[in-house]
């Protein structure tokens, strides 16, 4: 009976050691850090910007996950009446704890206050009925959003 349980608490011990107990919530999947404008250089610039002149909306996301996450980079502005007028959107895949800023672009067509949301959604793949493969944006968001003003 002794040696059962000799086995069993090294079993025990060697479970807890080899799989760790990796819990994460549903908004924890991927950080959003360091939003901000940058040029098409990938050069930060400042939120003051002109009318007419482009900018790249970029952010830091990174899978905190130990399997890979697809996703969407779903980047909303709003003028300063709160109307959302410009809504963009990339599709993507990151590895294991991977690191990646992507970039959507926008110009400002009138001066104003612009509020930038910064938002990181699921993604799905599927197959259509003809064998073709589709990506579905998931209403499941990864991290919570990040926000950036911008005044043109």
């Amino acid at each position: 009976m002794r040696q059962v349980r000799v086995i069993f608490g090294i079993m025990l011990v060697f479970t807890i050691l080899i799989n760790p107990v990796f819990a994460i919530t549903q908004l924890d999947r991927v950080d959003i850090t360091n939003p901000r404008l940058v040029n098409a250089f990938g050069s930060k610039i400042s939120e003051q910007v002109n009318v007419n002149q482009q900018v790249q909306i970029s952010a830091d996301i990174k899978n905190n996950q130990e399997k890979s996450q697809e996703f969407s980079y779903i980047v909303q502005i709003k003028n300063q009446n709160n109307v959302v007028i410009s809504v963009t959107w990339l599709i993507g895949s990151l590895n294991p704890d991977q690191t990646f800023n992507p970039a959507l672009s926008w110009t400002p067509k009138t001066s104003g206050e612009y509020t930038v949301e910064i938002f990181v959604w699921d993604v799905e793949t599927i197959i259509n009925n003809d064998g073709k493969i589709a990506k579905i944006v998931k209403n499941d968001a990864l991290a919570e959003y990040a926000t950036l003003k911008i005044i043109s």
